[in-house]
């Protein structure tokens, strides 16, 4: 069923190294439509797998025209569940970072009960991982935000905190099972981590937000972690109110080689918000 979906007006880009390349607005009058977290997109730019803060899982296609997303058809809709089958309730819910390897597995980072979890995708069923003290430490609402599997099979998550005493936060990895600081990721100005991602060339890519009285700004930078902490780009930097809460970010490379950053913003279930899909491609 293709549902309700309308390209929004391209705002325009002050970045040469990138393009805005499709802007859309997704809409389904349904109550567990809306807050989604987390994004992946398929290798080849056709599909959706979202993941929302209120435990659905969702999947989609992407209708495109010369590269473009022109609409969205829902595939299907199911709930998180336990690993005895039952929908993951109350404070379990909130899941916020998705990540599937090159195999098809998926990962589900989730704040208020901190932690990261296996998902089978063919029917919602989540395992939990290993834990880590550091997790257990984190704030109400600044959680385990972003979750990222680089190419080489190892899955990492950061939160969403503010910078500590070193002007950083640490990315955590998985390797061997157990989970241990990687890197310590630099944060600069009001802007806090929501979503993350790697490309194929194992580069780490950071969407943060920050809200301003005139609305909603997304930042995304990318870093080469093995070159040490300086060596950063910035990629988009939008100004108040260009999109909504932009919240997760899935990048691929298209047929063309071109790298795209799809992006989807939580509308926190307010009709003031819009659930909005956002692809940039990267000139490089």
């Amino acid at each position: 069923m293709i549902v309700a979906a309308y390209a929004a007006a391209l705002p325009a880009s002050a970045d040469p190294a990138q393009k805005i390349d499709s802007n859309l607005i997704w809409d389904i009058s349904e109550p567990w439509f809306g807050g989604f977290s987390g994004l992946e997109v398929s290798p080849d730019g056709q599909s959706l797998t979202i993941i929302s803060d209120r435990g659905v899982l969702v999947t989609a296609r992407l209708i495109r025209s010369a590269g473009t997303v022109i609409g969205i058809e829902l595939l299907s809709v199911t709930p998180l569940r336990q690993a005895d089958g039952t929908p993951l309730q109350g404070d379990l819910i909130d899941a916020e970072g998705l990540a599937i390897d090159a195999d098809g597995q998926a990962f589900i980072s989730f704040e208020n009960k901190h932690r990261v979890m296996a998902l089978d995708l063919s029917g919602g069923i989540t395992t939990p991982l290993a834990s880590y003290k550091d997790f257990e430490q984190l704030g109400f609402n600044t959680g385990l935000e972003a979750l990222a599997i680089h190419p080489d099979g190892r899955l990492f998550t950061l939160s969403e905190g503010k910078a500590d005493e070193t002007g950083s936060t640490p990315l955590y990895q998985l390797h061997g099972g157990r989970w241990t600081i990687s890197h310590r990721v630099p944060l600069r100005g009001p802007f806090v981590p929501v979503g993350a991602d790697f490309d194929d060339n194992g580069r780490f890519y950071l969407l943060e937000r920050m809200l301003s009285p005139l609305g909603f700004r997304s930042r995304i930078r990318r870093f080469d972690l093995d070159a040490g902490p300086n060596a950063v780009e910035t990629l988009v930097s939008t100004i108040p109110g260009t999109f909504d809460n932009l919240e997760a970010l899935s990048v691929w490379r298209d047929p063309m080689g071109q790298i795209r950053l799809t992006l989807i913003s939580d509308d926190n279930f307010l009709s003031l918000q819009r659930t909005q899909i956002v692809e940039y491609v990267i000139k490089e």
